[in-house]
């Protein structure tokens, strides 16, 4: 799979990047004339393919689209997808025909046949949510001049999910919000969210856990509302409004625990860097609290970018390509789904990794 060691824009910060990881601005679009995909056949969905693959798509920044057949895919090679929030989990377990296209600088990606016909998204690091809205609206446009759209005059775009109607933009956000955990205020965050109609997921999305204390915020509402509307509240209230909440956090714990937040930060550093065995949760945590050192300028000799790939590199599919023999001592050899586990060799490797990557000079 032509995919690079890591994400090429993972190791960059953007804007408020202590808090914000990433920003995604992603489109839901159907074709007329053919079913929904969970209504479709096979052929119907290979005919959405067919369709897709064929339009004329290149825009102003001459996007190298290039396509993946999920059918033919290795579960290691989808599941390094998965990891990498190029594809969404329904994607990756499908079996019907789907393929994903993806840009050479990985920010452009589409799903073809997941829950809806098309699934476009843009990814950019930091709070860079007008740009990426800006971009999926200009391949959006690309598309509509060269394809027939399901559009109703009073509905607006049609997709399989009512609640993705109307306009079906989502604007999402990953942020990392240690300080509103260790605050005990996270429970608070989701009352909030829901009152302002946004969902609060996990790591990975929906259905997953908060993994090194990273949230997917996004909205929820589509429908009578527009998109410019939706993109001002987003980023001019709502994820200031977060990550004032979470530097607000960070702060009391200086004042409040500032020896007792040091002592977290160091010794999560500490056991990165002597660890011969390291589990993925493990990772995840100390990890992320060394992220928090960073950000506080309680550790200066770390780059932020060396831990950002880090948090990519510890997942099973990662940690095989980088390490191959973690798995097993076939290094090219295709692993199936229920052998990315963290069983001894994997977690053994996982600590090499890390140790290495937070030892060495930079």
């Amino acid at each position: 799979m032509k995919l690079k060691q890591t994400g090429p824009w993972i190791e960059h910060s953007g804007p408020d990047a202590d808090v914000v990881v990433s920003s995604r601005a992603r489109l839901a679009r159907n074709l007329s004339g053919l079913p929904f995909v969970n209504q479709a056949s096979d052929v119907e969905k290979r005919e959405v393919l067919r369709l897709v693959q064929t339009l004329p798509l290149a825009g102003e920044r001459s996007e190298e689209l290039v396509w993946i057949d999920l059918q033919q895919s290795t579960p290691e090679d989808r599941r390094l997808l998965f990891e990498r929030h190029l594809v969404s989990r329904q994607f990756l377990e499908s079996v019907s025909p789907r393929a994903v296209a993806i840009a050479d600088d990985e920010q452009l990606s589409v799903m073809v046949n997941e829950e809806d016909h098309l699934r476009m998204q843009v990814l950019l690091p930091g709070l860079e949510l007008e740009e990426a809205w800006r971009r999926v609206v200009d391949f959006d446009r690309r598309l509509e001049r060269n394809a027939d759209i399901a559009v109703h005059p009073r509905w607006g775009y049609l997709t399989a999910c009512p609640t993705n109607v109307g306009t079906a933009i989502r604007f999402s956000v990953m942020l990392h919000l240690p300080g509103l955990r260790l605050t005990n205020e996270l429970e608070r965050l989701r009352r909030a969210s829901n009152d302002l109609d946004l969902a609060v997921r996990g790591f990975y999305g929906e259905g997953s856990d908060s993994s090194g204390d990273f949230y997917q915020v996004s909205n929820q509402l589509t429908l009578g509302v527009s998109e410019t509307d939706l993109l001002a509240t987003f980023v001019g209230e709502i994820v200031p409004r977060i990550v004032a909440y979470e530097r607000m956090a960070r702060d009391i714990l200086i004042e409040r625990s500032s020896t007792l937040l040091e002592d977290r930060v160091h010794r999560a550093l500490g056991t990165l860097r002597s660890a011969r065995l390291l589990a993925i949760e493990e990772s995840m945590k100390h990890l992320s609290r060394v992220r928090l050192g960073i950000a506080l300028g309680l550790l200066t000799d770390i780059p932020l970018g060396t831990v950002q790939r880090l948090f990519l590199e510890v997942q099973p599919a990662h940690l095989r390509r980088v390490q191959p023999d973690s798995i097993d001592n076939t290094a090219l050899e295709p692993v199936p789904e229920d052998r990315l586990l963290d069983d001894e060799r994997t977690r053994r490797r996982r600590a090499d990794l890390v140790r290495t990557a937070l030892t060495e000079p930079y």
